[in-house]
């Protein structure tokens, strides 16, 4: 097979920019291969395209990426990973893709909304550890708070609708149930205006709080990412003083007026049975997990952390056999649809889609930024040719 040429330097970039070191980088290269591939059969300005599509694998960057002549330097203005050294996560390689994934898409989107003269000023001021998480809670709920909903879901999307509003962009990411290499993050917030979240399909009241978690972040203009927002740990006094004020944010944001119910509670114990049916009608008023609500109960001290202890491995519990008897359940459902001869199937979860997203890309097309296939392509839409080559409206379709 003939060789092609490549920009290596390209490839060192991302070697850079992922912080994997070239023996790391070899050992992913050859997986699966009898004969382990040495630096010299890599490093070098002509190779195989059967080779050039064993780095791409790696990093997911597209064939034409490692073609492209021109040269990359490190950035500041390109990625959080030359803009900080340290995260509260220790990434895997698959998390480090989505964080550049998301980081080129914040990019794109801004030079497209310039382009397409879209303002997207900040409308919220920046506060600092100094001001109290609970006061901010309490201002920035009478702009940011939706209507309620305890249909979890439903709620979230009311959140990312009014985020929106104050021009903050969400995304959120579905991860592929056989993807080789989970990626290990819950949500980051990149400067100056996105957040990104993980799907959290067994637990939207995580994810939730991940993006309630993540605004203050945006609030504080912190940038971080996070592999585990402690909304449920005992280990609360052990996390720095920003990840303590979002927390206590997050709280406070989605608990509202409940709190006083919280703080009038006395010590749980046995003979109250430990607030239990108290905590459960909150949680279902709130969209806060039981297990966050125990967690403000021990921060409170009015529960002792050997109760604390022992309820959390109880609720972790009633979660497991849920879980076991729902996919017990499932597995039920397969097997007698197979015998009846039915095709198995079923719909991959989409992401939810910020009205700001979508309002920009809708934008940019009727200015004339961006064409058709590109629209499509953005909003997740099949291209094809309609009366007056008009592609269906976003809403139409998801």
């Amino acid at each position: 097979m003939s060789n092609i040429s490549i920009n290596i330097e390209r490839v060192n970039h991302l070697l850079k920019l992922y912080g994997l070191t070239k023996d790391e980088f070899l050992m992913r290269v050859s997986a699966g291969l009898k004969n382990p591939l040495k630096e010299e059969d890599i490093f070098r300005s002509e190779i195989k395209i059967s080779l050039l599509k064993k780095i791409d694998k790696v990093f997911g960057k597209g064939l034409n990426y490692y073609l492209d002549p021109k040269q990359l330097r490190e950035a500041k203005e390109e990625s959080i990973f030359f803009r900080k050294d340290e995260f509260n996560a220790e990434l895997n390689l698959s998390a480090k893709k989505i964080v550049n994934h998301f980081e080129e898409e914040k990019i794109s989107l801004s030079a497209i909304s310039k382009l397409s003269d879209i303002k997207q000023e900040r409308l919220l001021p920046i506060f600092t550890l100094k001001n109290t998480p609970q006061k901010v809670a309490k201002e920035i709920r009478t702009k940011l708070y939706p209507t309620f909903s305890n249909t979890k879901r439903e709620f979230l999307t009311s959140l990312i609708g009014k985020f929106a509003d104050y021009n903050i962009l969400v995304f959120e990411f579905v991860e592929t149930w056989n993807k080789t290499e989970k990626v290990n993050i819950n949500g980051f917030y990149l400067s100056p205006d996105t957040i990104v979240l993980k799907r959290n399909q067994k637990s939207f009241s995580r994810e939730i709080f991940t993006l309630i978690h993540e605004l203050g972040h945006y609030l504080l203009n912190e940038e971080e990412i996070d592999e585990s927002i402690n909304e449920d740990s005992s280990n609360y006094s052990s996390l720095n003083k920003i990840e303590r004020w979002c927390n206590d944010f997050a709280y406070y944001f989605l608990v509202g007026e409940h709190d006083k119910t919280i703080i009038k509670l006395e010590s749980a114990s046995k003979n109250n049975d430990y607030h239990h049916a108290i905590l459960n009608s909150i949680s279902e008023q709130t969209n806060l997990s039981v297990f966050a609500l125990y967690t403000r109960l021990l921060m409170n001290g009015k529960v002792s952390l050997v109760n604390y202890k022992k309820i959390y491995s109880e609720l972790f519990e009633s979660i497991k056999k849920r879980e076991a008897e729902e996919n017990r359940l499932r597995e039920i459902e397969k097997q007698k649809a197979l015998d009846e001869g039915k095709k198995l199937g079923g719909a991959v979860a989409k992401p939810i889609l910020s009205p700001l997203y979508l309002n920009t890309i809708q934008s940019a097309f009727y200015e004339g930024v961006i064409n058709e296939a590109e629209f499509c392509r953005r909003l997740i839409v099949r291209h094809q040719r309609r009366g007056r080559h008009e592609p269906e409206r976003a809403g139409e379709r998801l």
